[in-house]
C-alpha cells in the first residue's frame, strides 16, 4: 500500500501553517486532523504497537506544533511531519528495553487497509494477515533500515528526500534498502518472497 502525498503548492495547507503559526490553534487542528493518519501509520509500521504508535503520532505533533516556527514552506508540510515522525519513532526502538515486541493480538490502525473499497470478510482476514506478516519482518529491520523501506515503499519518497529526512545521504539510503531487501529475503520462505517481498519493495 502507498499512501497518498501531498501537493506541495497546497494553498489551504499553507493557510492553515500561517494561521497556526499566529496562535490560531483551530488551524494546527485542521493540520492535526489532515495528517493523523499517514503519521499513525508511519509510527505503526516503525513500532509495530497500536498503543505506542499512539503515543508517538501524539508526541510527533506536539513537537510539530512547539517547532512549527522552523518549518520551511518551501518544503512539504507532510514531508516535515514525518521526518519528525520517523526520527522520533527510530528514538523509540533504540530506547526500549525489550528487544522483540509481540504484535499476534495487534490489528493495523486507521488507513491501513490495502482497499479503499469495502472487502468480502475472507479479504479482510486475508488483509490483516498480510498486513501482521509484513509487519513482522519490519519488526526484524533495524531501526535505520526500518524507516528507510517505510517511507520509501509506503510513502513513495525519493532516495533525495529520505536522506534529507533521515539526515544522511542519497547513497546510504540505497545502501540501506539494498541490504534491507537482502535482509528480508533471507527470512522468508521462496513462497513468502513471492506473495510480499515484490510489492513490499519492489525497484530497491
Amino acid at each position: 500500500m502507498r499512501v497518498e502525498r501531498e501537493t506541495v503548492s497546497d494553498p489551504t495547507i499553507n493557510e492553515w501553517v500561517n494561521a497556526a503559526l499566529e496562535g490560531d490553534q483551530d488551524a494546527f487542528a485542521e493540520l492535526l486532523y489532515t495528517f493523523q493518519d499517514a503519521v499513525y501509520n508511519l509510527c505503526y509500521r516503525m513500532l509495530g504497537e497500536r498503543m505506542e504508535a499512539e503515543d508517538a503520532a501524539q508526541e510527533t505533533f506536539l513537537r510539530a506544533y512547539s517547532n512549527l516556527q522552523r518549518y520551511d514552506p518551501a518544503r512539504p508540510f507532510k514531508t516535515w511531519l514525518l521526518a519528525i515522525a520517523s526520527n522520533h519513532a527510530i528514538d523509540r526502538i533504540r530506547k526500549r528495553r525489550l528487544t522483540w515486541l509481540s504484535i499476534d493480538q495487534e490489528e493495523p490502525g486507521p488507513g491501513l487497509s490495502l482497499s479503499s473499497d469495502d472487502p468480502e470478510p475472507e479479504d479482510v482476514m486475508l488483509t490483516r494477515e498480510r498486513s501482521r506478516e509484513i509487519q513482522k519482518l519490519l519488526d526484524e529491520l533495524s531501526p535505520d533500515y526500518r524507516a528507510a523501506v517505510v517511507l520509501r515503499y509506503w510513502y513513495d519518497y525519493s532516495y533525495t528526500e529520505i536522506a534529507d529526512m533521515l539526515d544522511t545521504t542519497e547513497s546510504a539510503i540505497k545502501s540501506r534498502l539494498f541490504r534491507a531487501r537482502q535482509l528480508l529475503a533471507e527470512k522468508m520462505s521462496p513462497q513468502q518472497a513471492a506473495r510480499m517481498l515484490s510489492p513490499l519493495v519492489e525497484g530497491i
